[in-house]
């Protein structure tokens, strides 16, 4: 496993500021969230695109991911949809990620599947994947599994497990592992008080069954990302990322494959 970690936890810093912060935890990779907070997004141009990739590469970086916000089962119109997909995408491939994370906002498996269909010849050039999160009305990894089997587009579009969501919708995450299958291609760990209460806590400090997923992650053989989304853009109180960073990184020493 490859140790990342989301800009989420990092509100109001810059790009140069995470990098620093990543290259000191020991992390491979940084997963940049889409915001214009961030200073990532799809509205770069195409000097700022190659800026962010030098920024992160000259520090020795990967970027693992972009957490992007398109709701690909979300009401509404198709095309408006997949073209913010098919700029998020575009955007990737600029900057050397192997994907985007998605949501679903909503619950209509067919929907999410024609949105990704749309996109699949736009993935399969860029090589670039769409990445569903169990989140929101899909946050089982049945749920996603069956999204991304209508979708029919292995190549272009994997799951992206969050580890808290399933088990919060009362699915374990052997469970979780079982239908991801070989569908899973990312990881989000992270830790919160309970499956009422989801403030972040330090890993092991709260009630997320991350031992168990870990165990069946090394088991599975499973040596892809593992990306720290630590929320404190959503629960600015909690300590910072840096303090987090060191428990993601024993928690990988521990279960990497």
């Amino acid at each position: 496993m490859r140790l990342a970690f989301s800009t989420l936890g990092m509100p109001g810093a810059g790009l140069d500021e995470a990098i620093e912060t990543g290259r000191r935890a020991g992390c491979a990779g940084l997963e940049l969230r889409l915001h214009p907070g961030t200073g990532v997004h799809a509205g770069l141009g195409r000097r700022e695109r190659l800026s962010v990739r030098r920024r992160v590469e000259d520090a020795g970086l990967e970027i693992a991911a972009l957490a992007g916000y398109v709701g690909v089962c979300e009401p509404g119109d198709d095309d408006a949809v997949a073209g913010a997909l098919r700029a998020d995408l575009e955007l990737a491939a600029d900057l050397g990620a192997p994907g985007v994370r998605v949501f679903p906002r909503g619950d209509d498996p067919a929907l999410g599947a024609r949105r990704i269909g749309a996109v699949h010849g736009t993935a399969a050039e860029l090589g670039v994947r769409v990445l569903v999160e169990t989140h929101d009305k899909m946050p089982t990894g049945a749920a996603v599994a069956a999204l991304l089997a209508e979708a029919g587009s292995p190549a272009t579009a994997g799951a992206l497990w969050d580890l808290l969501h399933p088990w919060r919708a009362g699915e374990s995450p052997a469970a979780t592992l079982a239908a991801l299958g070989p569908s899973l291609a990312y990881v989000q760990v992270k830790d919160a008080v309970s499956a009422a209460d989801t403030t972040p806590v330090p890993m092991g400090a709260g009630s997320v069954p991350l031992e168990e997923a870990g165990g069946l992650l090394r088991a599975a053989g499973y040596r892809g990302w593992v990306s720290l989304e630590w929320e404190r853009t959503w629960y600015p109180q909690v300590a910072p990322v840096e303090e987090i960073l060191p428990g993601a990184a024993a928690w990988i020493r521990r279960f990497g494959a």
